[in-house]
């Protein structure tokens, strides 16, 4: 897992040359044609990186975007009108049935079906109109990194070529060295909170929630720990009853337009007695934490939540190891997962 995450740099550079010709081409049908919404389809760490994408796609280009649910297709046997969507298929392995099966009945339903996928040769490559590869390279480990932050930029990627978005643009040629240097982080601070922990909750807002959701599944995957992620906001629509004293909160918080209310609900957490990992490039963010997260710099509104999970991920293979479990072989999981 370790060694995995730390290729994942050089995979985004790849990824972002490789895949320049197509995304351009792509994007330009968009703009011609822009799509009545925006459907996403995957499953795990590939429907987190579609929970980013909805963000970008919403805040960027304000396309409608919501997540697919494929059983609507494999078990109700129901077919939705996707008449002039745009329909995004992600997957590290490409072979789920259920995923390939929802694509292809978006794409009778007269979608545009492009699939983000990691393996080039797999069913799901094979039912999309268009397919941007990961270039991921064979990912061993279980619990997947390299490829889910290669879904992250692919993502973008498309909507800086979509929006012609400068500050994306010149933002993403540097992406692969800020990469390099969050996964460098030193966020050994959070082994002792997190250590003896039973269950957490990971929040984030905005961009940052959106991938708050992969944070908290790789706590279940590797440590066992029932973490749950949340909005900043929706945290304290209820779940908020549950913090108290000594209890474990990983905050995600780089500078964005959430940073000012996501500051001021940590100072509540901090009086209600929970235990506050931060995970922040802000001086005043890391000065709130009982374990402070440091990220290197701020660097781009929209990608330093990706570079947030890039310093997790090594650390998340610490804290899998010093809780007494291998993190490249979770119980009860295996790398592909067949659902229908």
């Amino acid at each position: 897992m370790r060694r995995e995450a730390l290729e994942a740099p050089a995979v985004a550079e790849r990824l972002l040359k490789e895949n320049q010709g197509e995304v351009r081409s792509l994007a330009r049908f968009l703009r011609r044609r822009p799509p009545k919404l925006v459907q996403t389809i995957a499953r795990g760490s590939s429907d987190h990186a579609a929970l980013f994408g909805k963000y970008l796609y919403e805040v960027r280009l304000g396309w409608v975007t919501s997540s697919a649910a494929p059983s609507v297709v494999t078990v109700y046997d129901s077919r939705p009108n996707l008449s002039g969507a745009l329909v995004l298929a992600l997957s590290q392995s490409g072979a789920s049935v259920d995923l390939v099966e929802s694509l292809k009945a978006a794409r009778s339903a007269g979608a545009l079906t492009v699939a983000l996928v990691n393996v080039e040769d797999s069913p799901l490559a094979r039912a999309a109109e268009v397919v941007l590869p990961l270039h991921a390279g064979a990912e061993k480990s279980v619990a997947a990194t390299k490829s889910y932050l290669a879904m992250l930029v692919a993502l973008a990627q498309l909507v800086a070529a979509t929006e012609e978005a400068t500050d994306l643009e010149e933002a993403l040629p540097r992406l692969p060295e800020e990469m390099a240097a969050a996964a460098a982080s030193d966020w050994s601070g959070g082994l002792q909170l997190f250590g003896p922990a039973a269950d957490a909750y990971v929040i984030g807002r905005g961009y940052a929630y959106a991938v708050a959701s992969e944070v908290a599944l790789k706590l279940k995957e590797t440590s066992a720990m029932h973490a749950e992620a949340f909005s900043a906001a929706e945290l304290l629509h209820g779940p908020v009853a549950i913090v108290g004293p000594g209890y474990p909160i990983l905050a995600l918080a780089p500078f964005d337009r959430p940073y000012p209310q996501l500051l001021e609900l940590l100072a509540a957490l901090k009086e209600k007695g929970a235990e506050l990992a931060v995970a922040s490039s802000e001086a005043e963010a890391l000065a709130l934490a009982d374990a402070p997260l440091p990220l290197p710099r701020r660097f781009h509104p929209v990608l330093d939540s990706l570079l947030t999970v890039q310093a997790f991920y090594p650390f998340a293979d610490s804290l899998a190891r010093s809780r007494g479990y291998d993190p490249d072989k979770p119980r009860n999981l295996q790398k592909v997962t067949q659902t229908r």
